[in-house]
């Protein structure tokens, strides 16, 4: 008979190379449907299929063997000899990779995942994708690790069901993971306090606010606290999730769901959104935006690195390179965060004339290491009329 399962449920499960799980020989069972108003007792031993797309995926059973209707091996739910159980936390306004990506890697990993909401009607994420749970608050089962997503979470942090289900739920698993601004939800259920925690670059004075001494510590990638880990934005919680997997199961089973995904996975990753050196260009034209008030921009080239940074910016107003320059070095002497102290200015070779189109500017960061920063306002090539602003930064020598 011809099974029709996924490439990875049948490379992991039906080929049984899955580390650490036991596998048992067939023998009768019966099977029950999964209440949609009940929860899995505790106290019962039971098993499932691994996930293939059919309807048995809603089906447990009270023994081990082989499932009747896609032939896949059983595995047990919960104890030392069943794989860890992920509860994914989903809201109106998720973002979709906050999940998605480490539902990926502990999937990958053997683990098994379920979604929880406050009902079981079509979420909406934050692009518009349409996501329906699994279980509500109500009656989801036992996990063993609970992953809370950020995106727009604005209206979740003011939902006292949603907040005191993550309270408790977080006193029934071994593990709690946030992802970008789910680190919010977690502070606003009073379980950052007293804790290092991060979050999505951008917001570490926000949710320095959010608790009682959140410990915010940023540039990184993840903060183990223990049983809480917090990550920052989006594609952090790959990492976050990676790491999870090694700390329950060991780091050659992370090792190998990183390759299995494609995914280039260190140990030892540093690489932090937050840690890039545009984050002291002033505040609307970091994190890649053009965002210049008085101006219109649109955002040219913008690359770089911890040290160094370069951004380009097509101005279409005000339409001299004067005003321009004036802008920008009102903008930047006023909207440059992160630093100590004021911002010096400096003109290219002395003395600058009314119609100097350049302008220099150092500064010490919040670290105490000294910038130099050098901008300059060229009309553009190809618009005419507009000009290409140009703003390099680098750390100082």
């Amino acid at each position: 008979m011809t099974v029709p399962v996924d490439r990875r449920s049948f490379v992991y499960f039906l080929a049984g190379i899955i580390p650490g799980f036991k596998l048992f020989p067939s023998h009768k069972f019966t099977a029950n449907v999964i209440s949609p108003t009940h929860s899995q007792s505790p106290e019962k031993k039971t098993y499932v299929c691994p996930p293939c797309g059919l309807d048995c995926d809603k089906l447990t059973f009270d023994k081990a063997g082989d499932c009747p209707q896609c032939g896949m091996k059983l595995i047990p739910v919960g104890g030392a000899d069943g794989p860890p159980t992920v509860a994914i936390l989903i809201f109106n306004g998720a973002e979709i990779i906050d999940f998605a990506g480490p539902w990926e890697v502990f999937g990958t990993a053997g683990f098994l995942i379920h979604t929880v909401a406050e009902n079981l009607e079509p979420h909406t994420m934050v692009f518009g994708q349409k996501v329906v749970p699994d279980y509500t608050f109500e009656n989801n089962p036992k996990a063993d690790v609970l992953l809370v997503p950020g995106g727009g979470v604005g209206q979740a942090t003011e939902n006292p069901s949603l907040i005191k289900w993550i309270k408790t739920k977080s006193g029934d698993v071994n593990h709690v993971m946030s992802v970008c601004t789910g680190a919010f939800l977690l502070a606003k259920a009073g379980l950052l306090d007293g804790l290092n925690a991060t979050t999505t670059y951008g917001m570490e004075n926000e949710l320095a606010k959010s608790g009682t001494n959140i410990r915010v510590v940023y540039p990184e990638r993840f903060v183990d606290a223990g049983k809480i880990i917090t990550t920052a934005g989006l594609s952090s919680g790959i990492d976050g999730a990676l790491h999870l997997v090694a700390k329950m199961i060991g780091t050659g089973a992370a090792q190998s769901a990183a390759l299995g995904m494609e995914y280039q996975w260190s140990v030892d990753a540093k690489y932090s959104r937050a840690a890039m050196a545009d984050r002291y260009l002033p505040d609307g034209l970091q994190y890649g935006k053009a965002n210049l008030k008085g101006a219109q921009a649109k955002m040219v080239s913008t690359e770089g690195d911890t040290n160094r940074w370069e951004t380009g910016i097509l101005v279409s107003d005000p339409k001299s390179a004067a005003e321009i320059v004036e802008l920008l070095k009102n903008r930047i002497k006023s909207n440059t965060s992160h630093t100590r102290g004021s911002v010096a200015f400096s003109e290219p070779g002395g003395k600058r004339s009314a119609t100097s189109s350049d302008f220099r500017w150092k500064f010490t960061d919040d670290h105490g290491l000294g910038w130099q920063g050098a901008g300059i306002v060229e009309p553009s090539p190809e618009d005419k009329g507009k000009f290409i602003l140009t703003l390099k930064l680098a750390r100082a020598r």
